[in-house]
């Protein structure tokens, strides 16, 4: 499976050589992320893609193959009616799936607003809907957000706090970093007295295979500033979203 994926996202043995490399660079100079956008990063593991004609993104033919081998290892036959095209749809979903290593999220927060009528209580947005898949087993992972923040001078517009959500849930993730690196990017871009994010969602990994299980949901929270260090702001804001 590591393999397959190497293939898919990484152009190659140069270019998979070339990313663990800048990775490894990243590493020594302290990088705590490394789920964090970077253009090098994004360069170094070809994720350029060639567009045809047809207005689709050309797969490469490592990548098709790839996919028919995962195909017959599963036990069917890649070339009958039903599966001939599924490489180029496998490869052509995944590069949707993955989408959010192409872009840094925090530029939907370049754009903020100081004329808020005197408003300076919390914003919150509750149960975002979102998707990603688990790093480990590369299932879906499916559930809802809720992201506050506390203004300090500036706002964004409420559509930007899903669209940061989206972007980093359109990588390969677990949830607990999803949801410190949502918190964390607002709190970089906008500094506002505190940020808080929860999220709930249920795993693939384990409704799917393994145990089983289905109707379990996972919790995970994050609290920055105010949120963290005074309890009755975190009271106030958990309230409104809907967990108080």
């Amino acid at each position: 499976m590591r393999a397959l994926w190497s293939v898919l996202f990484g152009g190659g043995a140069a270019r998979i050589r070339s990313t663990i490399a800048a990775m490894s660079r990243a590493a020594e100079r302290g990088s705590s992320q490394m789920n964090v956008y970077s253009p090098s990063l994004a360069a170094a593991s070809g994720m350029a893609d060639v567009i045809g004609e047809d207005g689709k993104v050309v797969v490469p033919t490592e990548v098709e193959d790839a996919i028919r081998t995962l195909i017959r290892w599963s036990g069917d036959e890649p070339e009958r009616e039903g599966l001939i095209d599924t490489p180029k749809r496998v490869a052509r979903a995944w590069r949707e799936y993955c989408s959010g290593y192409a872009s840094d999220p925090g530029v939907h927060l370049s754009r903020t607003f100081e004329e808020v009528g005197g408003y300076d209580s919390v914003v919150v947005l509750r149960d975002i809907p979102f998707q990603s898949h688990c790093e480990h087993h590369m299932a879906p992972i499916t559930g809802t957000a809720s992201i506050a923040y506390l203004p300090r001078d500036r706002v964004v517009g409420i559509s930007k706090l899903a669209r940061v959500l989206h972007g980093f849930a359109q990588r390969l993730q677990v949830q607990e970093r999803l949801t410190a690196e949502v918190a964390q990017c607002i709190q970089d871009n906008l500094n506002p007295r505190g940020v808080a994010v929860v999220i709930e969602a249920q795993h693939g990994c384990m409704t799917g295979r393994g145990v089983k299980t289905h109707g379990v949901g996972m919790v995970t929270s994050r609290m920055l500033g105010c949120f963290l260090d005074d309890a009755s702001t975190r009271k106030e804001v958990l309230a409104l979203m809907g967990r108080g």
